[in-house]
């Protein structure tokens, strides 16, 4: 596991959290599955795709989960 990706869900932290601790947290997972900290020209795309899906996915997982005994959100 990536030790500098942390828990973007309360009680981990108080907030929401935002998009660059979402963005960040994807650009650790594709670095550590794909092996490269900076791919290469020819690898870029495809790289940032790649964090663009985890973001999303990230997001997407982040606004469903019910955290129990958390407060529900205002409206």
């Amino acid at each position: 596991m990536c030790r500098s990706i942390k828990t973007l869900r309360p009680p981990a932290i108080p907030e929401k959290a935002t998009e660059e601790e979402i963005r960040a947290a994807a650009l650790q997972y594709v670095r550590k599955v794909s092996g490269f900290r900076a791919p290469a020209a020819h690898n870029q795309e495809v790289f940032d795709a790649a964090v663009d899906a985890v973001a999303e996915a990230t997001r997407d997982l982040l606004e469903g989960l019910k955290v129990r005994g958390a407060a529900a959100p205002a409206a």
